[in-house]
């Protein structure tokens, strides 16, 4: 036998343990992932149960739609709850987006409406409160949910942002809104500011996509000129921030803590 053909059938073999291991991988993946949803909104979510996601209140809704792969037009259009956690959030200091990555974009109807109510049908008003918003710096009122404890977070956050010195003012104050019951720019998807989780900032510092002219082969080129110390201040209690897509809002945050690392 040629010297070479044991290490051919060892290779072979390996090539065999590490298919069989990718589904199992991508079971515990899914798992995992399913855990952490449940985990960033206890007050609301019970468990998962296998591929169903059950509600304190007795709800139980299925994770997945039975379509894997979605186009990134589907995905962001058609998402179910595992669709959440297809692209992972970054963090660290902000970096220019690969294509089509925008995480937490995707926001099924069948979370959120149960979770916060549709605000097209009159249910959110009930829920939402008064934040004042950098206290110390201006008179501000921002209106924003109670569920999951939203307007905690954002005070919590005025407050750490009310500590930075005044150079960050013009990124602050004012805030550009919360709470306002519309579809996206350029679209007929709900805005996050529906469910009274988002804030903007920073109307006059921000950048948009849909602002940015694209380059001949179609592509988005990445604007920032939000500072670091503020993204860094709304992530740690549980926002994320749209200067992280590669479909930019760099002034847009909202809540939704199952996207970030724990602590």
């Amino acid at each position: 036998m040629p010297p070479n053909v044991p290490s051919r059938r060892l290779t072979a073999t390996l090539w065999l343990v590490l298919l069989a291991a990718l589904p199992a991988a991508a079971q515990q993946e899914t798992a995992a992932n399913r855990a952490r949803l449940v985990a960033a909104y206890p007050d609301v979510l019970e468990r998962a149960d296998g591929d169903t996601l059950i509600w304190r209140d007795g709800t139980r809704t299925p994770f997945s739609d039975g379509r894997a792969k979605k186009p990134f037009a589907t995905w962001l259009s058609e998402p179910d709850l595992d669709d959440i956690f297809a692209i992972p959030y970054p963090t660290g200091e902000p970096s220019a987006p690969a294509k089509d990555s925008d995480p937490g974009r995707a926001r099924p109807a069948a979370l959120f409406d149960k979770m916060y109510g549709d605000c097209r049908k009159g249910e959110v008003e009930q829920h939402l409160t008064t934040v004042h918003w950098l206290p110390s710096r201006t008179n501000q009122r921002l209106r924003v949910t109670r569920i999951n404890g939203v307007d905690k977070k954002l005070a919590a956050i005025s407050a750490e942002l009310d500590a930075l010195p005044a150079r960050f003012d013009a990124f602050l104050v004012p805030a550009a809104g919360t709470y306002a019951c519309r579809v996206i720019a350029g679209t007929d998807r709900p805005s996050a500011h529906g469910p009274g989780i988002a804030i903007d900032i920073a109307l006059k510092h921000s950048h948009y996509w849909r602002w940015s002219k694209t380059s001949a082969a179609g592509a988005i080129a990445w604007r920032n000129d939000i500072p670091y110390e503020i993204v860094r201040i709304f992530e740690k209690h549980g926002f994320i921030w749209g200067g992280r897509w590669y479909h930019y809002d760099t002034m847009h945050f909202e809540y939704r803590p199952e996207l970030l690392p724990p602590g």
